[in-house]
């Protein structure tokens, strides 16, 4: 029997995760938020799929068995689940949710206590690995809530992901994501600066990166992002907007816990500069503007 599952949130992640669940299970809900992404996620997929398209919340939380959300901020969230005819008022006993909206590890907690309370079961499980890893299937996720229930979300989401890891309580996902936020950011920076002196000094970027990633200072980062840097190229990746977001977030999590992030902090104030400059919807990488 196929489960009825459905997401929202079909934007530059949530499509090509939607679409890894269509080609495993054959079919999903989706809901009309923002017309023109659903009008271009049906025509791209409906064809050999089934795609039912519900005109609100209140009907999609009826008839989806688990819903899996990946929206912009714990404002969205709260729209969508906590609003009037929205998802928690019409949600079916022993629904699962799974959200992978990178959130307040406190929006997370709410939620979890609200769905506990109509016999639901609430995962916070924010992901890493930017839009390539969505296309490609290869996400990290990042899991927090009840460990009794842990063992079904592999079969669900394994489509788009490599790596499924339990991280504790409610919340506990969330807070495993400032973690990777604050290690992106970090690279991020010091390999502007690299990259940035290596092309000041004309280095050959290929033989560069090609000695530099079998040595301690590998990462992902440096290795789709470092040519990025140097071609000037930002079109594609994770937006400066949504960096900022997050670094926001964790800043603010750091502030009332007394935890000291001094870099994050200054990396921060980068990333302000940049959405300032008009450059929000450009890929964190475009950091090494502020270099030049």
């Amino acid at each position: 029997m196929k489960k009825k599952i459905a997401f929202i949130g079909i934007g530059i992640m949530g499509s090509h995760m939607a679409k890894h669940l269509i080609n495993k299970f054959g079919n999903i809900n989706i809901v009309k938020r923002n017309s023109h992404k659903t009008k271009k996620f049906i025509s791209k997929y409906k064809k050999n799929s089934k795609v039912l398209v519900y005109h609100n919340l209140k009907e999609l939380a009826q008839n989806s068995e688990i819903i899996i959300s990946c929206v912009g901020n714990d404002k969205d969230l709260s729209k969508i689940y906590l609003m009037k005819n929205a998802i928690l008022e019409n949600i079916k006993k022993n629904t699962v949710i799974i959200d992978h909206t990178t959130s307040s590890a406190s929006i997370s907690q709410k939620l979890h206590k609200k769905f506990i309370k109509k016999g639901c079961f609430y995962f916070d499980a924010p992901i890493s690995g930017g839009e390539i890893g969505a296309i490609n299937g290869t996400l990290s996720i990042m899991v927090g809530g009840d460990k009794r229930k842990f063992n079904i979300l592999s079969n669900i989401l394994d489509p788009y992901c490599k790596s499924l890891i339990y991280m504790g309580k409610s919340g506990n996902g969330q807070l495993t994501k400032m973690v990777n936020q604050i290690c992106v950011a970090s690279i991020i920076q010091g390999l502007a600066e690299g990259i940035n002196f290596a092309k000041n000094k004309n280095l050959k970027i290929d033989r560069l990166i090609n000695v530099i990633k079998n040595g301690a200072a590998q990462s992902w980062q440096l290795e789709n992002r470092s040519k990025t840097m140097w071609q000037n190229k930002f079109n594609f990746g994770f937006m400066n907007k949504l960096m900022l977001k997050d670094l926001k977030l964790l800043l603010h999590e750091s502030k009332n816990s007394k935890i000291k992030l001094p870099m994050t902090s200054q990396i921060k104030r980068y990333y302000n500069e940049l959405v300032k400059k008009g450059f929000s919807e450009e890929d964190t990488s475009n950091l090494i503007r502020l270099l030049r």
